[in-house]
């Protein structure tokens, strides 16, 4: 019974173990606008809100760099 119940629990923590590793996520890329000269960069870290003059341009994630780069052309904040 002590057996059994022993594995039981090995079972368990095994199990649990590979659930608790963390999963790998898709890239993300951000348009950010400096507010001081007007200018867009795309960014692949999610921006900081508590950077002075520094706001995210658009609300939107982008899967690739290169959306990023395209959107940033039609955003009118980085269009001024």
């Amino acid at each position: 019974m002590k057996k059994a119940l022993l594995a039981f629990v090995l079972l368990l923590l095994s199990d649990y173990s590979a659930f608790a590793q963390a999963a790998k996520t898709a890239p993300e890329f951000y348009v950010v606008l400096n507010a001081l000269d007007k200018s867009c960069t795309v960014v692949d870290s999610t921006p900081r809100t508590d950077t002075p003059n520094i706001t995210v341009a658009s609300d939107a994630i982008y899967k690739t760099r290169a959306e990023a780069e395209t959107a940033m052309k039609t955003l009118t904040p980085c269009n001024q």
